[in-house]
């Protein structure tokens, strides 16, 4: 039995903001356990420094030096970077943070890239602290998309209630309307319905997708993209015997609750499809990057240095993250081996 139960890398994130407490929280249950081999990419003395912070539940953590040396009874805990110097501050923005944040990530992406472990989950960084000249990207989406080759990938917002993907991510929005493209909505479009089916096990997904501008343009009176961008990519895929539907004006999409009628939104940049889904799923969010070869979840927040170090962030999306990894990693083996 412990032999099926898949590994999963989780990393550290910024040491200063809410990672490791909610990593901590996450792992006490031995729920997980059951479920999974977990392996933190992190640091012992930072975990040290928290759970005596913190007054957590005293439990193993069990250090290692490798990946080889992994015991499917424990939380592992692999030591990236030299942490002997290494002073926890919480809410304070560091280099020193940044930098032992990339270590984690490339430690845990080489074990990824090498079958080791079969998914990672991310915590939170600092987008600013960790660029380096290994790490010039906006985010973890990007930085994966890139490590595993992939010609695009999807950020995909995941819940119990929701799922939203984005046509445009980490850019300007000065930026976004150069950026929608034919092209481009159908790539995106493409990786979500086969992410539903080979990822979440939905047979038949049932896409909304909504419009760039407010009211969607109401019919040309407040923007061409609908008509001319939007709507015939979508024709394609109807004519495909998809089932995708808009394009919809988001406010009334989300005010009206219809997003309830189908299995996954598609919205055209980040805030638009962001803001109503932490909204909605805040607490159990959680983000997926769709279109890897690999599987990557994360917590659908941010480090929270304001609330870092002060035991009130909750571990409910790092759960819900980590639940996901497993359970696309039971899909996909699935779908490769069926029974």
């Amino acid at each position: 039995m412990e032999q099926q139960k898949p590994i999963i890398g989780i990393t550290l994130g910024d040491y200063n903001g809410v990672g490791p407490e909610v990593i901590l929280k996450a792992l006490t249950s031995n729920r997980i356990l059951k479920l999974c081999t977990p392996v933190i990419y992190g640091s012992q003395r930072v975990f040290t420094y928290y759970r005596k912070a913190l007054e957590l539940k005293d439990w193993t953590l069990h250090g290692i030096q490798s990946i080889d040396q992994i015991n499917p009874k424990f939380t592992n805990v692999i030591t990236c970077w030299d942490d002997k110097q290494t002073e926890v501050t919480p809410g304070k923005v560091t280099p020193e943070a940044g930098a032992a944040a990339l270590a984690c990530l490339q430690k845990a992406t080489e074990d990824l890239k090498a079958g080791h472990i079969h998914a990672i989950v991310t915590a939170p960084i600092n987008k600013n602290n960790i660029q380096s000249e290994e790490f010039k990207f906006p985010g973890h989406t990007e930085y994966f998309t890139e490590a595993f080759d992939s010609k695009e990938s999807l950020m995909f917002l995941v819940s119990d209630v929701l799922r939203v993907g984005v046509v445009t991510g980490h850019i300007p929005l000065g930026r976004v309307r150069g950026a929608i493209t034919q092209e481009k909505i159908t790539q995106k479009l493409n990786l979500m319905f086969t992410s539903l089916v080979e990822d979440f096990g939905i047979q038949k997904p049932k896409i909304a997708v909504l419009g760039l501008n407010p009211h969607a343009g109401e019919d040309g009176l407040l923007g061409n993209e609908e008509k001319e961008v939007i709507s015939p990519v979508l024709e394609q895929f109807r004519k495909k015997g998809n089932l995708v539907f808009g394009p919809f004006p988001a406010d009334g999409f989300f005010g009206n609750a219809q997003f309830k009628h189908y299995d996954a939104v598609l919205a055209m940049y980040h805030d638009q499809g962001l803001i109503p889904f932490k909204y909605i799923s805040f607490e159990n969010g959680v983000n997926f990057t769709a279109g890897l070869s690999v599987v990557r979840t994360s917590p659908d927040h941010g480090t929270a240095y304001d609330i870092a170090g002060k035991n009130v962030a909750k571990e409910t999306s790092m759960l819900e993250a980590i639940f996901t990894a497993i359970d696309v990693v039971r899909n996909r083996k699935e779908i490769v081996s069926p029974v």
